[in-house]
């Protein structure tokens, strides 16, 4: 479901892949050949929200972001696994977040990365 909020419609690529049941909210960018799965939320309300290339997002998970000061950017041909969070914050490309992970506001993620399941990265950690 692509929602519009405040006039802004998400942008998705043509080539991505998103199931009815995902909410993909206000200022969202996908990338080619993305792919958002069951039950998925990407709200991006009060910031944008880009989502790079190759990239999927798995079942249950929520990517929100924060007024003004941080927005959600997630690079190319990452891997967001089942109900993870991601809230205002940076994922590089070639990551893994696992499943149930939480990374917080201003945290970065660099390149080639790979988030336990049910880990916590605390707001403005880098790795």
């Amino acid at each position: 479901m692509l929602l519009v909020f405040q006039k802004k419609m998400p942008h998705i690529d043509s080539s991505a892949y998103i199931v009815e049941s995902a909410a993909v909210i206000g200022d969202v960018v996908i990338g080619p050949e993305s792919s958002i799965w069951f039950n998925a939320v990407i709200r991006g309300d009060v910031n944008y929200i880009r989502i790079g290339k190759r990239t999927n997002i798995q079942d249950g998970c929520v990517l929100h972001v924060a007024r003004k000061k941080y927005p959600l950017t997630i690079g190319d041909e990452v891997t967001v696994g089942h109900n993870a969070t991601l809230h205002a914050c940076t994922i590089e490309s070639r990551c893994l977040i696992g499943m149930g992970a939480t990374v917080m506001d201003g945290a970065t993620i660099g390149e080639n990365c790979i988030v336990g399941a049910g880990s916590l990265v605390t707001p403005s950690t880098t790795i």
